[in-house]
């Protein structure tokens, strides 16, 4: 598969991993979801990602999740896998095995454990030898919030030129240096907004998508969005943008995973426990989320 024909236009589900009450991974549940979110207009799904809690997974488990995710995906919308590792050979290794399960692309968060060692040469180096090694299309994942790094836009715009680093996931926010990557990168490059805090204005800079942690619990309105954009009725999709605003910070920033899978649960999918260390939101904070999803109107009559 090439950059041209892999399109990351629309919107993605960056899913979260289903857990039991007593931290087994939920498959069931998990497909129930897949099966829910297969009935909207999402393009496909980031299994594994930031939401996934992959970090919290064995090699096992991740593969698990991997086929579990695939058989309940129709082959109409994307399956892109997290396969990062901190070493090239294990992400190497884990990018082979999704592959093999049926995944149609790897997306891919930088090492930083080594923190100041990350210099754009290690990091060029680091992704140039997966991308090399990878039988799938390579989305490089920013997220600076968790790794300490923000990969500068010269870094972005020298990977752009490689054939199988199709596309950049940012989360960071920096609209400026999105742009900057947009208007230097290789044109068959695209960059992907990480999160529904800048996804709409960031459609005006050339961003082909969004990967929303928003979409699991709104995805009609997560993909309304961009329908908006592209209709030019831009006043509608100010309002949508302001009125789900309130809730994608409060499932990401200010509740964190904890908040996600208590709203899942609260707008009718199944969001279950986190995996510990994290815990499930506590129920003085339970309220207040509630009264922000009515708000948004996505608790129904």
């Amino acid at each position: 598969m090439t950059q041209a024909s892999l399109a990351l236009d629309g919107v993605f589900t960056p899913i979260v991993t289903s857990f039991d009450d007593r931290g087994n991974v939920a498959h069931d549940k998990l497909a129930d979801n897949l099966g829910k979110w297969n009935q909207t207009k999402l393009r496909g799904y980031i299994v594994l990602g930031s939401n996934g809690e992959w970090v919290f997974l064995n090699e096992q488990e991740r593969l698990q999740v991997l086929k579990t995710a695939r058989q309940a995906i129709p082959k109409n919308k994307l399956m892109i896998a997290g396969t990062a590792s901190e070493s090239a050979r294990h992400t190497i290794a884990m990018t082979e095995e999704a592959a093999a399960i049926g995944a149609d692309a790897a997306i891919i968060v930088n090492p930083s454990y080594y923190k100041s060692q990350m210099t754009s040469p290690v990091l060029a180096n680091y992704y140039r030898t997966v991308a090399d090694h990878s039988p799938l299309p390579i989305v490089i994942y920013n997220l600076p919030p968790a790794t300490g790094i923000d990969l500068p836009a010269d870094l972005l715009v020298e990977l752009s030129q490689h054939p199988n680093i199709v596309a950049v996931k940012d989360t960071g926010g920096n609209m400026a240096k999105m742009a900057e990557t947009i208007r230097r990168a290789d044109p068959s490059f695209q960059v992907i907004s990480g999160s529904a805090n800048f996804f709409y204005p960031s459609l005006a800079i050339g961003v082909k998508g969004g990967i929303l942690a928003l979409a699991n619990i709104a995805p009609h309105e997560s993909v309304r969005l961009f329908e908006l954009f592209n209709e030019r009725r831009i006043e509608e999709g100010r309002t949508l943008h302001l009125r789900m605003l309130p809730v994608n910070l409060a499932i990401t920033s200010r509740f964190g995973i904890s908040g996600l899978k208590a709203a899942m649960d609260m707008v009718g999918y199944y969001g279950g426990p986190p995996r510990l260390p994290l815990l499930p939101l506590d129920d003085a904070r339970r309220p207040e989320l509630r009264d922000i999803l009515a708000e948004a109107g996505l608790l129904g009559a």
